[in-house]
């Protein structure tokens, strides 16, 4: 049997990859913060200001303290590495959080894109990638964005 017959041979018959599992609840708080990660690096720059607003969010979102918010995000970053690609990635949070869970990470992911005082067009693009994929209603996103932008404005 030629090599190229072989070849196609093999490839036929493996079977088609399964779809992908849901994030079981424990898993929530990692996807969030190896999201959060994956948006502050979308501009190729992991600005201090990103990691300091990340570690507040994941602080609030779980209810732990600053130290614990730290080792959450160091664990976060090792699996944003790992993770799925964003749209799919995104697409896991959809179908494992409610609609209200998910506005509020939209949230912090824009408080995230904003600690820098920079709005990079890599960020912009990823943030609508993101959101698209999370099952956000436009108008949710842009008041979101809004309100993210106004709160940044302030504290600086």
């Amino acid at each position: 049997m030629p090599v190229l017959e072989r070849l196609t041979k093999l490839f036929k018959a493996h079977p088609a990859p399964l779809p992908p599992k849901p994030l079981p609840e424990a898993d929530v708080p990692h996807a969030l913060g190896a999201l959060l990660v994956r948006i502050a690096l979308s501009d190729n720059h992991y600005a201090v200001q990103e990691i300091s607003q990340i570690d507040r969010i994941l602080s609030r979102f779980q209810g732990i303290g600053p130290i614990d918010a730290a080792k959450l995000r160091a664990e976060c970053e090792r699996l944003e590495a790992f993770a799925p690609d964003t749209p799919d990635f995104a697409y896991l949070l959809c179908e494992s959080v409610p609609y209200d869970t998910r506005l509020e990470m939209v949230s912090a992911l824009w408080e995230v894109v904003f600690a820098d005082g920079a709005l990079q067009q890599a960020e912009d693009d990823m943030m609508v990638l993101t959101q698209d994929h999370l099952g956000i209603r436009t108008e949710d996103c842009d008041a979101a964005r809004e309100a993210a932008k106004l709160a940044n404005s302030l504290s600086s």
